[in-house]
């Protein structure tokens, strides 16, 4: 299952790691896809997510979801 989440304030390499890292962390994430040029975060689970933790985990890392 993925899920796509659309985050504001990347600019760079180092914000797609620190938004993986966090993000890895969740129970269930098998994988995370940053893509700072279109401002988005692919999460793959083995089951349905708790968006807000993956919610709290983008704010942890430093940025926001759009809205």
């Amino acid at each position: 299952m993925q899920t796509t989440f659309s985050v504001e304030g990347m600019t760079c390499a180092h914000c797609a790691a620190s938004v993986r890292e966090e993000v890895a962390e969740i129970s269930g994430v098998t994988g995370v896809d940053v893509d700072v040029e279109a401002g988005s975060v692919v999460v793959s689970s083995d089951s349905e997510l708790d968006r807000s933790a993956v919610d709290a985990a983008i704010v942890e890392a430093g940025y926001r979801i759009a809205s």
